[in-house]
């Protein structure tokens, strides 16, 4: 409201509602983000007169050409004695630490990174749990014009050599270990084989997370964080550099070999976080923010631009069920969280739990619960107003790595409809298109973003004429950028995301590439090939592996017990297989690749339209009406 206000006499509009200020934001986009900018309060060297160059262009586009600013100083800008982040452990472990003793410590590590030798554009990788030692290596990264990227601990070796081997890092934050479901993991000799593995490294600094003093003499260039930091150092040189210099290397889900490094900008990461805090969820000072993340999914990065408007975060690692299922809601009220951000999953295994926190916690300071990762059912927003609080804003948001921001989101002043997405961003021209490339509503079809924004990102990593980024987003239709989710616009101007428009798996709101498991499944000496699906199962999606046997072998229970073992050793819990189911054959194009959509057509019961691109259409009937899939 005060935002509109502000544009309505500054411009000499009359807006009133959201979708006056949402039509006006993408009718002028200069006029919106410059008001933003100034809204938010950007701390930089230079604004600069010019807003956008080349603005008919995706890619191509460049926001606040003669800016200079740095990222950290935005998120640092309090430096008073309010609390500004408190780091939680499934064990009940709590640190705190306020906005001066955050600025403090950040320049402790900062001046000891310059020290190290670290320069603008230099990578600067985290091994690391979701916790302030993370949050304070990523600070310092980003204080000096470095590039900060992360990976969470529970990645096996290969998955953070497919990311961090692709970027060299120069130096490497890790974890001594981390806690889940009341296990200590031990992660030393991985960061011992990661740093061994990794072209150019050179620092390692391992922080103490299970140990106080952890012995890290098996691993090279290794020193302790209390070591390393330069403990009298108070103050940070904040590097002045372009709004278009890069922050953060994200990574995408790997469906067709390695992961695409994906390049955030510091400008448009702090431009559109802003935005998204202040006017998407009316975050001030007077917020406790709280979002379920990890260190390797883009919520954390969301999640800690809640510093620039001084709010509170709370961090927690560890599993949100343990030791019970009811841990994140005793948090939620100990620490007076106002803003819940968790995944779809997660909400709808708190209500098969019979967890009804508005009876059995006192919430009086909860305003908003967040939710993304994938889809959130009908029965799930009956759950939230029902079961935890009646009178809060319920928000399932949607966009993801590739823009570090969403396309659509909450709205502070619109109603909730149970299944929708209530809004499309601000200063975001998001439609839905048809196969003609038209625009409908009411209709399903591809999400897209017909105009420039400043989270876009500046590019991947490793592609020099900018082709591997142009085919990602911007094969499908011309100068527009096509997101690949599957998604329609409601009459009451909400949205629905009906799940991703291509093979990528997607259990619990991560995002997982096919590619990742087959790379460990080949390891598996009996198994000849396998393709592996998504199947819808319960509002969520579970991950289905079909494996065609080598002769003579058969898969049995100890074979599938192998199977999943090698691929939680080696990439994640959540990449593990539900089901795993022996084939004879397995479909494939005319060119010998795998057909991962069509077979999930035919699970789902749905007719496969292009057959004749497929070299042995018969074996589709192999995965119709699978007896194992039924429950």
């Amino acid at each position: 409201r005060a935002f509109m206000q502000r544009v309505n006499e500054r411009y000499q509009q009359s807006l009133s509602h959201y979708e006056d200020l949402h039509q006006w934001s993408v009718v002028n986009p200069e006029e919106f983000w410059e008001m933003m900018w100034e809204f938010g309060e950007v701390v930089a060297a230079e604004q600069g007169s010019r807003v956008l160059e080349n603005a008919d262009r995706m890619p191509g586009a460049r926001w606040f050409p003669e800016a200079r600013l740095n990222f950290a100083e935005n998120l640092l800008r309090f430096r008073d004695d309010r609390t500004a982040v408190v780091s939680l452990r499934e064990d009940g472990q709590r640190v705190s630490l306020t906005f001066a003793q955050l600025h403090d410590q950040v320049a402790q590590i900062a001046l000891a990174l310059e020290q190290a030798g670290v320069v603008p554009g230099d990578r600067v990788a985290g091994f690391v749990p979701n916790c302030h030692y993370a949050l304070m290596a990523m600070l310092a990264t980003a204080s000096l014009g470095a590039i900060w990227s992360s990976c969470s601990p529970d990645f096996g070796f290969n998955g953070v050599l497919d990311r961090f081997g692709q970027i060299q890092p120069k130096v490497l934050f890790a974890t001594d270990g981390y806690l889940y479901n009341g296990k200590r993991i031990n992660s030393l000799p991985r960061v011992a084989e990661i740093a061994d593995a990794l072209d150019g490294l050179e620092q390692v600094v391992v922080f103490p997370f299970l140990e106080t003093h952890p012995d890290i003499s098996s691993i090279q260039k290794a020193v302790l964080w209390d070591d390393f930091r330069i403990p009298d150092a108070r103050e940070i040189d904040f590097a002045e550099l372009p709004f278009d210099h890069p922050l953060y290397i994200m990574y995408s889900s790997g469906t067709t070999g390695v992961p695409k490094c994906i390049v955030h900008s510091a400008g448009g990461t702090l431009l559109q976080h802003l935005k998204e805090h202040q006017l998407h969820t009316s975050l001030t000072r007077d917020d406790t923010l709280f979002y379920y993340t990890t260190c390797g999914w883009m919520m954390w990065n969301w999640l800690v631009s809640g510093l620039a408007v001084g709010a509170t975060l709370v961090l927690f690692d560890g599993s949100p069920f343990a030791p019970e299922p009811k841990t994140l809601w005793d948090m939620a009220e100990r620490e007076g969280v106002t803003v819940f951000g968790t995944s779809a999953k997660y909400i709808a295994a708190c209500e098969k739990a019979g967890l009804k926190p508005g009876q059995t916690h006192h919430l009086p300071k909860l305003r908003a619960i967040l939710s993304t990762g994938s889809p959130l059912s009908h029965e799930s927003f009956d759950y939230v107003y029902r079961d935890i609080k009646p009178d809060l804003l319920l928000a399932s948001i949607s966009g993801g790595t590739d823009i570090i921001s969403c396309f659509a989101l909450g709205c502070p002043t619109r109603p909730v409809y149970r299944g929708q997405l209530q809004c499309r961003g601000l200063g975001m021209d998001v439609q839905v298109y048809n196969e003609q490339g038209q625009p409908v509503v009411g209709e399903k079809g591809e999400l897209v973003c017909v105009q420039p924004f400043p989270s876009m990102p500046i590019g991947f990593w490793n592609d020099p004429d900018g082709s591997r980024y142009r085919a990602a987003y911007f094969e499908r239709f011309d100068n527009i950028w096509a997101h690949g989710d599957y998604a329609e616009i409601t009459p009451e101007d909400g949205m629905i995301i009906h799940g991703r428009s291509d093979a990528v798996l997607n259990p619990g709101g991560v995002r997982i590439g096919t590619a990742e498991i087959y790379r460990q499944v080949e390891k598996v000496e009996a198994v000849l090939e396998a393709l592996c699906i998504g199947q819808d199962w319960k509002d969520d999606v579970r991950v289905v592996l079909f494996v065609r046997m080598k002769e003579g072998f058969t898969l049995d229970e100890g074979l599938k017990k192998r199977i999943r073992e090698t691929i939680k050793a080696e990439t994640t819990p959540r990449h593990v297989p539900s089901k795993i189911i022996q084939v004879a054959d397995i479909p494939r194009t005319l060119s010998g690749k795998i057909v991962e959509l069509a077979v999930r057509e035919v699970v789902h019961g749905r007719p496969v339209k292009n057959q004749d691109a497929l070299a042995n259409p018969e074996t589709l009937q192999l995965f119709a009406n699978l007896p194992e899939l039924q429950n």
